[in-house]
């Protein structure tokens, strides 16, 4: 049985895919993919999800504006931000609305990612 639960929200759907093979593969993280957050908002806001994993540019809502709703319902919730397109302007509105964590696309390696998510959820 898996140890923990995350959400995946990205509009890029190979990007999806490969994280969802990544973290799924030894059993300890159950995986669920969003192409849209509009659709995952409800249940992150309702915490049903150890960690979220929230790119930051996306055509339907950026992710700076759902992780502001997020933390606004649930400021407990653990979400590292992602994004190829990374400015420090960025970075620090990430962290001021309460983002836990921040990498950058492409990922400096998949096992630096999980590294980087153990150490969210061990905290």
């Amino acid at each position: 049985m898996s140890k923990y639960s995350i959400a995946i929200i990205d509009d890029e759907v190979e990007i999806l895919n490969v994280l969802d093979r990544f973290l799924s593969r030894n059993g300890e993280y159950t995986v669920t993919t969003y192409s849209n957050p509009i659709h995952a908002l409800e249940s992150v806001i309702a915490g049903k999800f150890d960690i979220v994993l929230l790119d930051i540019m996306m055509p339907q809502m950026n992710g700076l504006e759902f992780l502001e709703r997020v933390i606004n319902q649930n400021e407990n919730q653990k979400i590292i931000m992602m994004t190829a397109y990374s400015t420090l302007d960025k970075v620090l509105k990430s962290h001021k609305k309460g983002a836990t964590d921040f990498v950058m696309k492409p990922f400096e390696s998949l096992q630096y990612l999980g590294n980087e998510i153990q150490r969210v959820l061990e905290q």
